[in-house]
């Protein structure tokens, strides 16, 4: 039988022998014509590359395609960038759409962010959701809705606006990202979360109210061995830039999951702001080292307010398992001891670089997350005395109707005030190649991001989406986004089929929780509270057994 030409010469090293008889022949002309050298250095230097490729070991698929193998990898690099402007449609979340970027864009700017001609979404898709509209709405002065958060034991209570601006890292972000955050937030009149690697010395250049975030790894307030330190805690704490401190128990991208910063990326301002040695691994753990009970949570509440001389003191977390937030909810009754305010982190929230199956598949969504903590609070009688902010996904004005519909009292966003300053959803935040000098720490890459400029549209977006904010509250007929409630969002269920959101996330009667002996099927409340409110406890995180 006769062997085909490609059983003889096989057609995937066409282009590495075409690259050796380039270069051959570049030699042999190299007298007759003077440019032949050009062309003996491009392929002497790909032969070469076809040679290692043959030889070397660890890439099956350069050795089989050398030389032409590396376009395979070429276009695996800029994947991302392809799908993103050539691909993908206005609405293809991944995780955020073209049109959601556009509009962060749009507004950070300051230019229109009309789009005419109706809308792109399919509203006759399952899922689709809208607000009403009031035949008699409102006029309000002011887009600058703020609420005062602090609860009966808070002496420095804090008015803060409804929009603030998300826990993240200086180290994550770059020196001039958090500068530029922070002058933005300085001049729109809001709050800036510094994530749990602390407050360095780029967050008090400006001035801007700072939120603390105090994680497992008590960055700022730490003792070598990684416990919490009282005094460090106090003398950061009792900064007047300083408005609240906030628990991290866990965030959304990665919950139940700790992290580790290695020692090459620790630098000096780095090792300064956090409070660990230059070049040594920075380690964040899983658990808190401070308290291991609802019960010791509770009192670590009331030390930190302590501390700070007053100052209001929550927590934040993605919901995990139930009877954990309900065990938290008895301390607080048991003890008295309520935080001023909670964060519920969703977990479609993502700034933080997680492994894929807890980016996917670990943690409660907002929805979810934020109706359980409301509810909860709800029934316990405690909703009054305590303040819910949220986190996941939020960029649009809408967004933040919505999350007030399910129950919060403010909404903070991490990515759409990245977007606001520059970044163009690259997704290579972990790698310190961002492309826009957003997230990373190359003093060449983050002098791109201009800090007057991004502060400026830092701005412009906090102000901009206010003042549609404004526009959905009046055209309801209400007077402050706090009045938005489950009623006025509908979602649709199929193409036949619309439900208020109320009928489908149900609010728990007040005080229910601490008189039933069991929940009343015919309030239509999630099966959690009837499966878990009584198997949890204040004394541990563990449920008792049914």
């Amino acid at each position: 039988m006769a062997l085909s030409p490609n059983k003889l010469i096989p057609i995937r090293y066409i282009p590495f022998g075409l690259c050796i008889i380039g270069a051959v022949a570049s030699f042999a002309t190299i007298e007759l014509h003077q440019q032949a050298y050009r062309f003996l250095l491009l392929f002497g230097f790909l032969t070469l590359v076809g040679i290692y490729d043959v030889l070397q070991t660890k890439i099956a698929i350069l050795r089989n395609y050398p030389v032409i193998g590396h376009l395979r990898f070429m276009l695996e690099f800029i994947r991302p960038e392809i799908r993103q402007y050539f691909i993908e449609g206005d609405n293809d979340e991944t995780p955020f759409s073209k049109e959601q970027r556009t509009l962060v864009y749009s507004r950070a700017k300051a230019v229109p962010d009309q789009i005419p001609f109706g809308t792109t979404l399919d509203v006759m898709a399952p899922g689709y959701q809208w607000m009403n509209q009031s035949f008699a709405p409102t006029h309000l002065p002011s887009h600058d809705f703020r609420i005062d958060i602090g609860g009966k034991d808070c002496k420095q209570k804090y008015s803060a606006s409804i929009f603030n601006i998300s826990a993240m890292s200086f180290g994550s972000l770059s020196a001039n990202a958090i500068m530029a955050l922070n002058l933005g937030a300085k001049k729109g009149g809001f709050a800036h979360d510094t994530g749990e690697g602390s407050i360095s010395q780029y967050h008090r250049v400006h001035g801007g109210d700072l939120i603390w975030e105090i994680g497992s790894g008590y960055f700022g307030c730490r003792n070598p061995d990684g416990s919490f330190n009282a005094e460090k805690y106090t003398e950061n704490a009792l900064d007047p830039q300083v408005k609240m401190i906030e628990i991290k128990l866990s965030q959304g991208a990665k919950p139940g999951h700790g992290g580790i910063l290695p020692g090459s990326k620790v630098t000096a301002e780095i090792a300064a702001a956090r409070g660990v040695k230059e070049g040594e691994a920075c380690i964040s753990p899983a658990s808190h080292s401070a308290f291991s009970t609802p019960l010791e949570l509770i009192h670590f509440v009331k030390k930190l307010r302590d501390l700070s001389g007053g100052k209001p003191v929550g927590f934040k977390f993605c919901v995990g398992h139930p009877w954990e937030w309900f065990g938290i909810v008895k301390a607080m009754l048991e003890t008295g001891i309520h935080p001023d305010f909670i964060v519920v982190d969703g977990s479609e929230g993502g700034t933080g670089a997680s492994p894929v199956e807890f980016t996917n598949h670990v943690g409660t969504p907002l929805q979810e997350g934020l109706r359980l903590v409301h509810n909860t609070l709800m029934g316990a009688n405690l909703r009054d005395q305590i303040k819910i902010g949220c986190a996941g996904k939020i960029i649009s004005a809408f967004d933040m109707a919505v999350a007030f519909a399910l129950g919060a009292d403010w909404c903070n966003s991490a990515r759409g005030f990245m977007f606001s300053v520059g970044c163009i959803q690259a997704q290579v935040c972990n790698t310190g190649n961002c492309p826009t000098g957003v997230t990373t720490q190359d003093p060449l890459r983050q002098k791109a991001l201009v800090v007057p400029n991004k502060a400026e549209r830092v701005y412009n977006f906090h102000n901009e989406t206010l003042k549609t904010l404004k526009e959905l509250v009046e055209a309801a007929g209400l007077h402050h986004p706090g009045e938005i409630d489950a009623p006025h969002i509908i979602r649709r269920i199929n193409k036949h089929e619309v439900r208020l959101l109320s009928f489908l996330l149900p609010e728990m009667p007040a005080g229910l929780l601490l008189n039933a002996e069991h929940i009343d099927p015919s309030l239509n409340l999630p099966r959690v509270f009837e499966l878990y409110w009584h198997r949890s406890q204040a004394q541990s995180f563990s449920a008792l057994k049914s």
